[in-house]
């Protein structure tokens, strides 16, 4: 059996948008010949054949027989047949498409049955399945993205927040790409005057240049080498907010039975997900929701009330949901530790504080919750890792100011808002090889101090300059590349 792989150079089709119920589907086709074999199948072949890139063709896709597949007439301008479905075709034409070869995209209608037999005569006709991410692979292979760029495509299909999406954007705009290039090109200057300087003597190049030897560390041009390994430290910093944009963060709400956990989830939330009660251990096990807050997609979740039970082995079902919300505070990023303002603190809260230092890496905010009806004291005695805050879960008073307390706990506080963004990376793959090109970097230059020989210098150099190269896929493998695309969804 015939295995496609991402070398085939054969045209592709795949449904784009998900199989499901709707007003309209879009099938993507793209590949040499892609329009040509569109037409077998259409209504209006040499309306088709003769469209120019970027515009649109109306008809029927239509189902023909073998025999009628392989027949001449595509000057012809209708065609017989059953026909499938009412279209219009978007046609684009290399190398100005996406991915730089002739393409279709089919608008047909959303019905699951519609789109499948589109599909199936797009086959019939001499297409195959498009492997996952397989459109973005070409466009990176014949040179419309780099890879930071083609990476940023699936970022935007799974961004989960507004904020999220502009850094998605951000990438694929080409941001990422200019910086790595830039820094690229200060180490090229760099390796410039190295090769320069390995090519003749010592004796010579001291004649022509005087005291560069040492203001140099034997590294012509060190001040450019410091400023790339700068950038390229600015950009391994930035990977943690990139991630925090994408992938969110978990936000776990605990405390005591009734301090007021699940109002405070429900208003966060703005809707009624958790069951609120005056009856203390209402909530027996953990709930969760994904909200925004200034950009950041958290996963909320309201844990059960944490407490001594005097008869554990009567109330299983508690003991096992306070396990489980324990368990939940030990993968929080946050923690929003609520207190009852009416009761105070209690010996449980206490308890709750001192297992934290002890054992929680994450940071936590304390609440004093029901300040409509008990004002937060001036100095209230609570032993916490972190800020006590007054909230009121009822009226909503302090809960502005408690989100931004959130965003500024788990990014960075003095992140300015609406300026323009930064460089950043935003995958594992970019941070192993930014690590890599700032861990080369580093030793180079600590080398040039030590006054050592450039012929082991200069290889560091080109070792950096590789890792930012396979950064945007000017240094590649098949199997990489393959494993990277293979990640992505179909029909991208």
């Amino acid at each position: 059996m015939h295995h496609p792989s991402y070398s085939d150079e054969t045209p592709i089709a795949a449904i784009a948008t998900p199989l499901a119920e709707s007003g309209l589907a879009l099938i993507r086709g793209s590949g040499k010949g892609a329009i040509d074999l569109v037409a077998l199948v259409f209504s209006r072949p040499r309306s088709l054949l003769e469209a120019p890139g970027n515009t649109i063709v109306y008809g029927w896709i239509l189902r023909r027989s073998t025999a009628e597949l392989h027949q001449d007439g595509l000057d012809a301008d209708h065609f017989g047949g059953e026909k499938i479905d009412e279209v219009l075709i978007s046609v684009y034409r290399g190398p100005r498409s996406f991915t730089g070869e002739d393409g279709v995209d089919i608008s047909c209608h959303g019905g699951i049955a519609a789109v499948r037999a589109v599909m199936g005569v797009l086959l019939q006709a001499g297409f195959r399945h498009a492997l996952p991410g397989e459109f973005t692979f070409r466009a990176f292979m014949n040179g419309k993205l780099d890879l930071t760029r083609a990476e940023s495509v699936m970022e935007l299909v799974s961004a989960k927040t507004d904020r999220g999406r502009e850094h998605a954007v951000n990438r694929l705009s080409g941001v990422l790409e200019g910086e790595i290039r830039g820094i690229k090109a200060l180490l090229v200057q760099v390796l410039a005057g190295t090769e320069l300087y390995l090519d003749y003597s010592e004796d010579e190049f001291m004649e022509t240049r005087p005291g560069d030897h040492e203001a140099a560390g034997r590294l012509p041009d060190r001040a450019l080498a410091a400023e790339a390994l700068i950038r390229v430290r600015a950009l391994a910093a930035s990977y943690r907010m990139e991630r925090l944009y994408h992938d969110g963060a978990l936000v776990v709400i605990a405390g005591r039975p009734n301090a007021g956990k699940s109002s405070l989830f429900n208003l966060l939330l703005k809707e009624e997900r958790s069951i609120v009660t005056d009856i203390p251990g209402t909530t027996r096990d953990w709930i969760e929701a994904w909200i925004s807050i200034e950009g950041i997609p958290i996963r909320l979740a309201d844990t059960a009330g944490l407490h001594t039970l005097e008869y554990p082995a009567q109330d299983q079902v508690e003991t096992i949901g306070m396990e489980r919300s324990r368990e939940l505070l030990g993968e929080s990023d946050l923690i929003l530790y609520v207190i009852n303002g009416i009761e105070g603190i209690t010996k449980e809260d206490r308890d709750f504080f001192h297992e934290h230092s002890q054992g929680h890496t994450a940071p936590i905010i304390t609440l004093w919750n029901k300040i409509d009806t008990t004002p937060l004291p001036a100095e209230p005695a609570v032993h916490s890792a972190g800020p006590v805050f007054g909230i009121s879960a009822k009226t909503g008073e302090g809960i502005p100011e408690l989100t931004a307390l959130i965003a500024a706990a788990l990014s960075n506080p003095g992140a300015a808002q609406g300026r323009e963004l930064a460089p950043g990376i935003g995958s594992d793959r970019q941070k192993a090889l930014i690590d890599l090109a700032a861990a080369s970097l580093e030793e180079a230059l600590a080398l040039a101090d030590q006054m050592r020989p450039l012929d082991i210098i200069a290889p560091l150099l080109r070792e950096g300059m590789n890792a930012l190269g396979e950064i945007t896929g000017e240094v590649s493998t098949a199997d990489i590349l393959e494993v990277m695309f293979s990640r992505f969804c179909v029909g991208k």
